[in-house]
C-alpha cells in the first residue's frame, strides 16, 4: 500500500468516527432530549469504542498481512451496515421501553458502541502501513499518520455540524457515513503469497466474496435511506414534527409539544378573535395582560410556535415585540402550518437582526432575531418593558439560559416583569434553581403548576416584578399556584445539567 493512500484512509476513517459520534448525539434528541447527560454518554460511549476498535485492531494488525487486510475489509462492511442501521436499532429499543439515564445509557451502548469499535479497527494496521512504505523515515512518518487522524477529526466534526446535519438530516448522515466506509474497502490492499499465479482460485474467490458483502452491505443502507427520516422537518437544532387533530395543529420539536394553534377559516378569521390553545401561554397571557400598559415592548426568548408574539400584537395594537428563535427551521415550519402566526409574521414581522440596534422597523411589529438567547442578551442594546423566557432544546431548558448571569442581564435590559416557562419535575431541581435564582433579583415571584404528565414532568410558570404583582381572578384548567422549596441558584460555572 502506498504510503499517502495509507494517509488518506486513516483522515476518512477518522472523519467518518467523529461525523458518527455528532450524529449519534443529534438523533438522540427525539427521544432522550439535548442534555448535558446525553452527551456525556454519548461521547464516552463512542470513545470508549474507538479506544477497544485500536487495541483489536493492533492485534490484527501483527498478523500476515493478507490475512489482516480481509479482516479489515470485514470489518469495514460491518461498520457501513452498522452506522446505517443506528437510527433504526435507537428507535426499536426506546419502542421496548427504554427510558430514563440508565435507559438512554443502554440505548446509546446498543446502537452506537459496535460501529464506534470497527470504524477504528483498520487504524493500526493503516498506521503499520504507513510507517513500513517509508524505511528510514519512521518518525515523520508516524507524525503524519497522528496529524492525519487530528485532521480528520476535525472535518467530521465541521461537516457533521455545518453541512450533514443541517442540509441532509441525521438519517441520510448516517447512510452517509455507511457508504464512506464501504468505498475505503478496494484501498485495503493485502494479497496472499501466491495470489496472482495462474490457478489462484481461492483467492479469485475471495474478492467475490468481497464484493457481494459490498453490494448486500449498500442494499441496506439505501433500504434505511427509503425508510424515512426520523422526523418531518429536521435542521442541525431541531426535529420538527406537525401534527393535526381536528381544528387544532400542534408543533412538535425533539417529540416535545412547542406549540398548538386553533384553525379558524379564512372567511371567519377577520371577525373572530383567537384563543391560545396550550395552558401554559394561557396563564402567561392572562398575566402579561393584566400587568402590561397599552403599548409594551416585549422581548421573548425562544420563538416556538410565535402564539404569544401573535396574541400581544393582536390585542394590543400599540405593541412591539421581539422575538429570538435560534433556529430559522422553526420559523419556516410556523409560516407554513400555523396560519394565524403565519399572518402576524406576513404583516407585521421583519428581520430585527439585520435592523440597527436600538431602532425598531418603520412598519413591522414583531421583529424576528435567528440567533441564540443568550447572545441576543450580551449583545442587544434596546429595552424592553417585559420579557418571556420560553426557550427549550428538547423537554429541557439550554443550560445557559437558566443562570444568574443570565437573569441579571435580563434585569438591566428589561423594566419590568419576566415571565418564565419551565418542564419539570413539580419542585424539580430546575425549578427550585430557577425560583432561586428570580428571588435574587426580583421582591416578587409567583409560580403556578399545570397537570402533571406521565412522564412526571409538569409545567411551572413562573412571574417575577420589582412591584407587586395582582392576584389573577381564573386559571387555566388544572392550574393552581405552588410554592417553590429553597434551592440553589444555578450560575455559569455551576448550572443546570438535565434531566436525570
Amino acid at each position: 500500500m502506498q504510503f499517502w493512500i495509507t494517509i488518506g484512509l486513516i483522515l476518512v476513517l477518522s472523519a467518518l468516527g467523529l461525523t458518527y459520534e455528532i450524529a449519534a448525539g443529534r438523533v438522540l434528541a427525539p427521544f432522550f432530549g439535548t442534555s448535558l447527560l446525553t452527551w456525556t454518554t454519548v461521547i464516552a460511549v463512542v470513545l470508549a469504542g474507538f479506544s477497544l476498535g485500536s487495541a483489536l485492531g493492533g492485534l490484527v494488525a501483527e498478523r500476515e498481512r493478507h490475512v489482516a487486510a480481509a479482516a479489515l475489509r470485514k470489518a469495514l462492511v460491518a461498520t457501513a451496515v452498522l452506522m446505517a442501521l443506528s437510527p433504526t436499532v435507537l428507535g426499536l429499543i426506546y419502542a421496548w421501553g427504554a427510558r430514563g439515564t440508565w435507559g438512554m445509557s443502554l440505548a446509546v451502548i446498543l446502537a452506537f458502541f459496535p460501529a464506534s469499535v470497527l470504524v477504528s479497527f483498520p487504524s493500526p494496521f493503516l498506521a503499520k502501513m504507513a510507517v513500513e512504505a517509508r524505511p528510514g523515515r519512521e518518525g515523520s512518518s508516524l507524525g503524519i499518520v497522528l496529524a492525519a487522524g487530528s485532521l480528520g477529526a476535525i472535518v467530521g466534526a465541521i461537516l457533521a455540524g455545518f453541512v450533514a446535519l443541517p442540509l441532509v438530516g441525521s438519517v441520510a448522515t448516517f447512510a452517509g457515513c455507511g457508504l464512506a466506509a464501504l468505498l475505503c474497502i478496494p484501498f485495503i490492499k493485502g494479497k496472499a503469497p501466491g495470489a496472482d499465479e495462474p490457478g489462484a482460485g481461492p483467492a479469485a474467490r475471495t474478492s467475490h466474496k468481497t464484493l457481494a458483502s459490498i453490494a448486500v452491505a449498500a442494499i441496506l443502507i439505501m433500504a434505511t435511506m427509503a425508510s424515512g427520516a426520523v422526523c418531518r422537518y429536521e435542521s442541525g437544532l431541531s426535529c420538527i414534527d406537525v401534527v393535526r387533530q381536528g381544528r387544532v395543529i400542534y408543533l412538535y420539536s425533539d417529540r416535545t409539544l412547542q406549540a398548538a394553534e386553533q384553525t379558524v377559516p379564512q372567511a371567519e378569521r377577520a371577525e373572530t378573535s383567537r384563543s391560545l390553545v396550550m395552558p401554559y401561554t394561557q396563564w402567561l397571557w392572562s398575566r402579561m395582560d393584566n400587568d402590561l400598559g397599552p403599548a409594551p415592548s416585549v422581548l421573548f426568548i425562544g420563538g416556538g410556535g410565535y402564539s404569544l408574539p401573535t396574541k400581544l400584537l393582536e390585542a394590543r395594537p400599540g405593541s412591539r415585540a421581539v422575538a429570538v428563535e435560534i433556529d430559522p427551521l422553526v420559523t419556516q415550519v410556523v409560516r407554513a402550518h400555523l396560519p394565524w402566526a403565519a399572518d402576524t409574521i406576513a404583516q407585521k414581522g421583519f428581520d430585527a437582526g439585520a435592523d440597527t440596534p436600538g431602532r425598531a422597523s418603520d412598519t413591522g411589529r414583531l421583529g424576528i432575531v435567528h440567533a441564540d438567547g443568550r447572545v441576543f442578551l450580551n449583545e442587544t442594546d434596546r429595552r424592553f418593558d417585559a420579557a418571556v423566557m420560553d426557550a427549550f432544546s428538547s423537554e429541557s431548558v439550554p443550560a445557559h439560559l437558566a443562570t444568574r448571569e443570565t437573569y441579571a442581564r435580563l434585569a438591566a435590559i428589561v423594566d419590568g416583569p419576566v415571565y418564565v416557562n419551565l418542564i419539570d419535575l413539580p419542585d424539580g431541581r430546575l425549578v427550585r434553581g430557577v425560583h432561586a435564582i428570580l428571588r435574587e433579583i426580583y421582591p416578587h415571584v409567583e409560580a403556578v403548576q399545570g397537570p402533571v404528565e406521565d412522564a412526571g414532568r409538569t409545567n411551572v410558570v413562573l412571574a417575577a416584578s420589582m412591584t407587586p404583582l395582582d392576584r389573577l381572578d381564573r386559571l387555566p384548567d388544572d392550574y393552581k399556584p405552588v410554592r417553590i422549596a429553597q434551592g440553589r441558584a444555578f450560575t455559569d460555572d455551576h448550572g443546570w445539567v438535565g434531566h436525570r
